[in-house]
């Protein structure tokens, strides 16, 4: 009898504190381009409309994905390339321009059922970032490479590599100037035949890196950042995004993608914090975010946002900016894209 009481008692214990199985067939996805100085008042309607077709295109592509039954690695991957080549994020063509006039791009995937890796950091020549970072996962026995050194392996791997000059837009090049005439430095050459594919903002969001975090049918989870990181960056300057743990991070039952100043998401491992508190007392995923982002971050004095998934599907972002780029969608909802603060 005691026996039968002890089993039954420890039967009861395992149902509580074991993690929710997701239901099978439903999928989730959440993308970000940036937060920051995002205001409705200083946003034109077409200036509007071209960051919100942008972002009506990269989710629509993830949910296809996801739809068909794809993995959420793969939808991450799939949808960051192609952020990666839209002008108006802050990643691949079109990202931030560093003080000597070269693009240097950063970006980390990250698997969570098993919790392996990849990330490139300084890369200058590899089209697509996100897809060396999943070859450094998948490829090597690193998580991390940097430089030169990172474009070699992106080249013998097969992937596209460009000009440094193809990442750089006229838009960016004039915000580049801007920002070193307000640090008194000098401003290089200006690289000829620059070209925008898009209209964008007039007051340039602080931050415009990319992230997406998927989950698939199967219920895995992924998370993947791709940034250009700081305007008029100097010393060869990294943030957060190929960091894991700080501006991207994923295991078995959460994904957060982050945006921001990234010293501050460095010291707090701000993703990995989000994914640790999550389920913790009752938590749900947004009081989470909220309690990490308007909480630990903004104590700090740091500014961003993230987005971030769980293993039910559930969907949650936060920000303490005006504004951040961001779309979600799911095998239960249509698509929803916001930009402002005040938008749900």
């Amino acid at each position: 009898m005691r026996f039968g009481i002890i089993g039954a008692f420890a039967l009861i214990l395992v149902g509580c504190v074991s993690a929710p199985k997701p239901a099978p067939g439903e999928w989730s996805i959440a993308i970000h381009g940036g937060a920051g100085v995002i205001e409705r008042a200083k946003m034109s309607p077409s200036q509007d409309s071209a960051y919100r077709a942008a972002l009506t295109q990269a989710i629509n592509l993830g949910a296809e994905k996801l739809r068909a039954g794809g993995s959420a690695l793969d939808a991450v991957e799939a949808v960051a390339r192609l952020m990666e080549d839209e002008p108006l994020f802050n990643a691949g063509r079109g990202a931030a321009i560093g003080a000597d006039g070269r693009v240097t791009l950063d970006a980390a995937i990250m698997d969570g059922p098993n919790l392996t890796a990849g990330a490139v950091a300084g890369v200058t020549t590899t089209r697509h970032p996100i897809s060396a970072a999943r070859k450094v996962m998948e490829k090597t026995r690193f998580v991390l490479l940097i430089g030169d050194g990172a474009d070699q392996f992106a080249r013998e791997q097969g992937l596209e590599q460009v000009p440094n000059s193809f990442f750089i837009t006229a838009r960016r090049w004039a915000i580049l100037e801007a920002e070193l005439a307000a640090q008194n430095l000098p401003v290089p050459a200006r690289p000829a035949g620059l070209t925008d594919d898009r209209i964008a903002s007039n007051t340039e969001a602080m931050f415009g890196t990319i992230g997406i975090v998927a989950r698939d049918r199967q219920g895995r989870v992924a998370a993947g950042t791709s940034t250009g990181g700081l305007t008029a960056k100097r010393w060869g300057r990294v943030g957060d995004a190929p960091l894991i743990g700080a501006g991207t991070y994923a295991d078995a039952g959460c994904g957060v993608s982050g945006t921001g100043t990234g010293e501050y998401f460095i010291r707090l491992t701000l993703a990995r914090r989000i994914c640790e508190q999550a389920g913790k007392d009752g938590r749900d995923l947004q009081s989470a975010v909220d309690g990490v982002i308007k909480g630990d971050l903004t104590r700090l004095g740091g500014d961003g946002g993230v987005i971030a998934i769980n293993a039910r599907g559930d969907i949650a972002w936060g920000f303490n900016t005006e504004g951040m780029y961001r779309a979600k969608a799911s095998a239960l909802s249509a698509p929803a894209i916001a930009i402002y603060g005040d938008e749900p």
